[in-house]
C-alpha cells in the first residue's frame, strides 16, 4: 500500500477541523460550496463522487482522493467504475498536455520569429 489512506484520512479530518475551529467562516464557505451541486437533484451521489475523483487526480489532491474515494465506496461505487472515471481523468489530462503542447509550439514560433527578425 502506498499511503495509509484511512489514517491520512482521519489526521486531514482533524487538521481540517482545526481550520474549522479558527476560523469557521473558512469552513462554512466550503461547505455551501460542496453542498450547492447536490441541491439541484440532477447528478447522483455516486456520480458526483465519480467525477469529484476524476478532478482529484487532474489535480493531484491526495486529500481530496482518500475523502472522495471513501463516499465514492460509499454510494455504491464499483472498482470498475473508479477505474473507468480514472481513465477519463487520464485521457484529458493527456488532452490538456496536448493543447498546451500546441500552444507551448504556437509561443515558440512567435519567439523565434522575434529573435530571426532582430538578426
Amino acid at each position: 500500500m502506498m499511503l495509509d489512506w484511512n489514517e491520512y484520512q482521519k489526521q486531514l479530518v482533524a487538521t481540517i477541523g482545526d481550520i474549522a475551529r479558527t476560523s469557521p467562516d473558512i469552513a462554512r464557505g466550503y461547505r455551501t460550496l460542496s453542498d450547492a451541486g447536490s441541491k439541484t437533484g440532477k447528478l447522483d451521489a455516486k456520480t458526483r463522487e465519480l467525477i469529484a475523483l476524476a478532478v482529484a487526480v487532474t489535480l493531484r489532491c491526495d486529500g481530496c482522493i482518500t475523502v472522495h474515494t471513501d463516499a465514492a465506496a460509499k454510494h455504491g461505487a464499483t472498482k470498475e467504475e473508479v477505474i473507468e472515471t480514472l481513465g477519463v481523468a487520464i485521457a484529458v489530462n493527456a488532452g490538456a498536455a496536448l493543447v498546451y503542447s500546441a500552444r507551448t509550439v504556437d509561443a515558440f514560433a512567435t519567439k523565434s520569429t522575434t529573435t530571426d527578425a532582430g538578426h
